[in-house]
């Protein structure tokens, strides 16, 4: 089962499908809809946020889900703390709502509870999932590879006090061939992929599948970036 999700995963394109609860399409019949919407459009797997839309998602589709837990409002200090499916009771959740994949925050960031990743892996790992870190450096990717982790993702590179400077608006390419020429499982490209040619970059650059999320799914930030244009 795991061996043939990684393989209709392949070389995809994985939308993320997500709002904040302040935000109009936090709506459970607006965040059906979006999904159903990039179905539609050839997405060939999603990344959720809660077992709300988990559940919802299996209910409309058999495409993989990958899940993840974030609290209701992201904090200030976001750079500095760890808030992506911190918990094995934040895992389990996401499992019991039926997500194939669960993500959570892999960088060497201090966690505020008992668990450690290698914990949090080996749940996974025993309910029959796949674990998928979300890392900002090449050393935190190779450091979830020997953890036992399944996949990593680029997704907190530029999103942590100590990642490296990026360049703006752009995913971090360089991050994912390194990764892709050093780890012997997926690299995931995710994090600022706004444009098609981000996306072909991404799979040159050794990417096993690449994520899209806000230039799909977020249009207040869509629309944000063509009101900044036109100042």
């Amino acid at each position: 089962m795991q061996k043939n999700i990684l393989e209709n995963l392949n070389k995809s394109v994985i939308i993320s499908v997500q709002a904040m609860p302040n935000e109009p399409l936090y709506n459970e019949i607006c965040i059906n809809a979006m999904i159903k919407s990039v179905i539609t459009g050839g997405a060939k797997g999603l990344r959720l946020a809660g077992a709300r839309d988990v559940k919802n998602a299996k209910k409309i589709s058999a495409l993989p889900v990958i899940a993840i837990t974030k609290p209701e409002k992201i904090p200030a200090n976001y750079k500095d703390v760890v808030y992506i499916t911190p918990t094995i009771d934040d895992a389990k959740t996401l499992i019991d709502a039926g997500a194939d994949i669960i993500a959570f925050d892999g960088t060497s960031r201090r966690r505020s509870y008992d668990e450690n990743l290698y914990q949090l892996i080996n749940f996974i790992h025993a309910r029959g999932k796949l674990a998928m870190a979300d890392i900002s450096t090449f050393e935190e990717g190779g450091a979830c590879a020997l953890l036992g982790a399944d996949i990593v993702s680029t997704t907190l590179s530029g999103y942590t006090s100590h990642s490296k400077a990026i360049v703006k608006d752009e995913p971090d390419f360089k991050l994912v061939k390194k990764l892709s020429e050093t780890l012997n499982i997926p690299v995931i490209l995710e994090g600022r992929v706004w444009e098609e040619k981000h996306v072909k970059k991404a799979f040159k650059s050794g990417a096993f599948a690449i994520v899209a999320g806000s230039a799909v799914t977020r249009p207040q930030l869509i629309t944000k970036r063509f009101v900044n244009a036109a100042l």
